[in-house]
């Protein structure tokens, strides 16, 4: 059976640091990338591993990319703190390991739960993303925001969900929203054309459009709605940001 290295970068999650270990506990190594947290993460992540290394985060790619040729086997089982394995998935991974695969890296599906209520549509049904990989065969592209891993060979798809547990509160939700808006904004700056009326109002509202009627949020009730809503509102705030770049950038030319 081939080991495996479960990797779970960490940010102030002593909410959640614990569970996520405890779901990955059947991995051979446990590796917790902690970028300085101010909260009680590295003490209770020390009752689950040794295996702790810190480092200033940049952003979530960087991060990644520097922490996993750190592990000490080659398949890597990369977790957010907000995300637990489940006991079907956790059999499916083992089952890999056990049998071999001519695969380099695995999607997984996502579950998702907003503020502990299951989110079936709205947008999030189709969620999915690789965390089971070789790391000689793959690393994270370079993007600020939602980076995905490139892989250098075959991928395949498992058939269990990883759960995920996407935002505390409403407070969080909106910080979380604001903060990648940000980060989006720089990414998508040099391919985004002069902002107007398109990014600024079209887009925003054929977003909700589609989250909330055409990918079914409104069977997601009252959360269905506050993920619409936002979504509208992420894209909106971050044509605003794209908008004040292309001006300073004017700006500097001029």
């Amino acid at each position: 059976m081939e080991k495996l290295t479960a990797i779970i970068p960490t940010g102030n999650e002593e909410h959640n640091i614990e569970a996520v270990l405890q779901s990955v506990s059947f991995a051979d190594e446990i590796m917790v990338v902690d970028s300085f947290s101010t909260d009680k993460t590295v003490e209770l992540a020390r009752k689950h591993t040794d295996f702790i290394i810190q480092r200033e985060y940049g952003n979530s790619a960087s991060q990644k990319n520097w922490a996993i040729p750190q592990a000490n086997n080659e398949w890597i089982l990369l977790v957010d703190a907000d995300e637990r394995i489940s006991d079907a998935l956790r059999d499916e991974i083992q089952g890999i390991l056990k049998n071999g695969t001519d695969k380099d890296a695995f999607w997984i599906k996502r579950q998702n739960y907003f503020m502990d209520q299951k989110v079936n549509y709205s947008g999030w049904q189709g969620d999915k993303v690789i965390r089971l990989f070789k790391k000689s065969k793959c690393r994270y592209e370079d993007k600020q925001v939602h980076a995905e891993v490139l892989v250098d060979g075959k991928t395949g798809v498992l058939k269990n969900k990883l759960d995920h547990f996407t935002y505390k509160n409403l407070e969080h939700f909106l910080a979380k929203s604001y903060r990648y808006s940000t980060w989006s904004a720089y990414d998508r700056l040099p391919k985004t054309k002069p902002v107007g009326i398109w990014h600024l109002i079209v887009k925003p509202t054929f977003g909700f459009f589609k989250n909330y009627i055409l990918r079914l949020g409104i069977l997601d009730g009252k959360a269905g709605l506050i993920v619409s809503l936002e979504n509208a509102n992420y894209l909106f705030i971050r044509a605003l940001k794209i908008l004040s770049l292309q001006r300073n950038e004017k700006v500097k030319k001029e």
